[in-house]
């Protein structure tokens, strides 16, 4: 009887795998994730069997971190208005911090990748509409989670597409302001406060 892998063993292999794809892109070939790992590709195919098994498995390894990290930033916080709270996710999520997570996934969107997560671009989506709706229930507004994904996610693409971050922290700054704007009553005076750090222009060098 040969060995079964040891699930110790495979989750360090798994860990330092997604540390390489984060910091330089999902490779096409096993050579990088061995060099990464002190591992050889014969060690790798041992423990996930095929090639396209151990990308999954990195995929779905790097998108849990991603989870509970940018999960952690939509989060509502005592004492802090909402918008300020996405203003905060915005800049760390398009800063040093998010940016390998925008990057590895970034991939997927092409059909070259779409093989390896047929469904990503979808789970993608509906991931960020639970904490949105917590987060914006917060002001009295959860109806409103489709719309601030889709205004985030239209920017991110058009930060991908430009690297233009002081225009698209503007343009994100405006957005929140709105959402502050609309408060939670009808009374002016009631409305959501946003705090001067969220009406500042939101630029930041990556």
């Amino acid at each position: 009887m040969g060995r079964r892998p040891q699930p110790q063993i495979r989750e360090r292999l798994l860990d330092a795998c997604a540390d390489h794809a984060l910091a330089h892109g999902l490779p096409d070939r096993l050579e990088p994730l061995a060099t990464a790992t002190g591992a050889s590709a014969r060690m790798l195919i041992y423990h996930f069997g095929t090639r396209d098994n151990l990308l999954r498995a990195v995929l779905g390894h790097a998108r849990q971190r991603q989870l509970d990290s940018f999960g952690d930033l939509l989060r509502v916080r005592p004492d802090e208005p909402y918008p300020d709270t996405l203003s905060h996710a915005w800049t760390s999520i398009t800063g040093p911090e998010g940016q390998p997570y925008l990057r590895v996934f970034g991939q997927l969107r092409e059909s070259a990748e779409q093989r390896l997560w047929p469904d990503f671009r979808r789970t993608a989506t509906t991931d960020w509409l639970g904490p949105l709706e917590d987060g914006l229930r917060s002001i009295g507004r959860p109806e409103l989670a489709t719309l601030v994904l889709a205004v985030i996610r239209g920017l991110l693409m058009d930060l991908d597409a430009t690297g233009d971050t002081a225009r698209t922290g503007r343009a994100f700054g405006d957005f929140v302001a709105f959402l502050a704007s609309l408060g939670t009553s009808d009374d002016p005076s009631e409305s959501v406060r946003l705090s001067p750090r969220s009406r500042r222009t939101m630029s930041h060098d990556s």
